[in-house]
């Protein structure tokens, strides 16, 4: 019996990009394709099968552990971004402020889609959430630069909205305008307490 389920939810790639280097700046570079490896896309700062911990795991891993790298791409919602932008007062908001790999639309609550879903393009390529993308302040310095005094704003806008971390299941291309369909893990929600 499948673990997973494909669902009728099909969504379409809008936008890609990926962050060549990350000590340079955050910000995305757009593109129109994205080879996907078992490291990551191909250029990609946040790339690599192993990658240092960071604070979304301090609680398991001291930070700077080499850890089993499931943040290779963060996937965004269109719809989610233009909330973001309303919240901040701009009527736009660019992917390449938050550092995006991939933007969605189509999928509904994208952020809180189950963890273990998967994306799937027609192709084959498939990328798996991992969780949801916490907001940080970093992507403010870059709203700044091309949109003065609207980063400060983006960490509460962001919140239940930032997206979600991935990683590449099966390898393959993914390009703009793509659809993507929604695969989820056939399980009840946990009823356990934390």
């Amino acid at each position: 019996m499948p673990a997973l389920i494909p669902t009728d939810i099909i969504g379409r790639i809008t936008w890609l990009g990926r962050v060549p280097d990350r000590d340079a700046a955050l910000a995305s570079t757009p593109v129109e394709q994205l080879s996907l490896t078992f490291a990551g896309p191909e250029g990609e700062a946040h790339g690599g099968v192993t990658r240092p911990s960071c604070s979304r795991v301090t609680s398991q891993h001291p930070k700077g552990t080499e850890i089993r790298n499931t943040r290779q791409l963060c996937v965004m919602s269109e719809e989610e971004l233009a909330e973001i932008a309303a919240a901040i007062d701009l009527e736009h908001f660019d992917p390449r402020w938050a550092g995006a790999s991939m933007i969605v639309s189509g999928i509904p609550d994208f952020t809180h889609v189950p963890p273990s879903s998967r994306l799937q393009v027609t192709s084959g390529t498939t990328i798996v959430i991992d969780m949801e993308n916490r907001p940080c302040h970093l992507p403010a310095p870059v709203i700044d630069t091309d949109a003065p005094g609207h980063g400060r704003a983006f960490k509460a806008a962001a919140n239940g909205r930032r997206g979600v971390t991935a990683w590449v299941e099966r390898e393959g291309l993914v390009r703009v305008g793509d659809t993507v369909r929604l695969h989820v893990p056939d399980q009840r929600g946990w009823r356990g307490s934390a």
